[in-house]
This record gives C-alpha cells, sequence and structure tokens, in this order.
C-alpha cells in the first residue's frame, strides 16, 4: 500500500501538558514514522507517515490530544513522503 505523510499544526492549551509524548506514544501504536515538536508560537507541529487510515487516526486523536490539552484548531496538509521507521519528539 502506499505511503502518506501529513504535516500538521496544533493551536490551543498544547504545550507544557504532555502533548509531544502522548502524541509519540499514539503515533508510534499506529505503526508511524515522524516527528511532534513545540513551535516558538505556541502551537505544535507533527508530521505522521504511513498507511493512510493509520495516519488519519492520528490526525483525529490530535483534535482531542491528551486529558490536559485543550486543543482549539488543528490544520493539517499532505507533504511528500520520506520514509523512515521511528516517531520522534523533538525540542
Amino acid at each position: 500500500m502506499a505511503k502518506q505523510r501529513v504535516r500538521g499544526y496544533v493551536s490551543g492549551v498544547v504545550q507544557g501538558v504532555g502533548f509531544r509524548y502522548s502524541t509519540a506514544k499514539a503515533a508510534r501504536e499506529l505503526g508511524l514514522a515522524g516527528y511532534v515538536r513545540n513551535l516558538f508560537d505556541s502551537r505544535v507541529e507533527f508530521e505522521a507517515e504511513g498507511e493512510a487510515d493509520a495516519v488519519a487516526r492520528l490526525v483525529e486523536w490530535a483534535h482531542e490530544g491528551p486529558p490536559s490539552a485543550t486543543v482549539e484548531s488543528v490544520e493539517t496538509s499532505e507533504v511528500t513522503p520520506r520514509g523512515g521507521d521511528e516517531f520522534e519528539v523533538r525540542a
């Protein structure tokens, strides 16, 4: 099956609440590659690559995030797959 890669930007109360680590856990459980990181403008950015249904499930999860987060919006766009087999938390 073809791989899909999506870049997402999550806004709201999403820094300092475990959002990155929860995202990485969810992505790894779904078998996705990519990364998640905090941005200087208080958003969280992620890229996730894998089977389209697994990517869609992570994007759906991002609309809620962990219980301590308050997600206001999630913006996503499809980007070119790059391969890889790990999902990392970046500083």
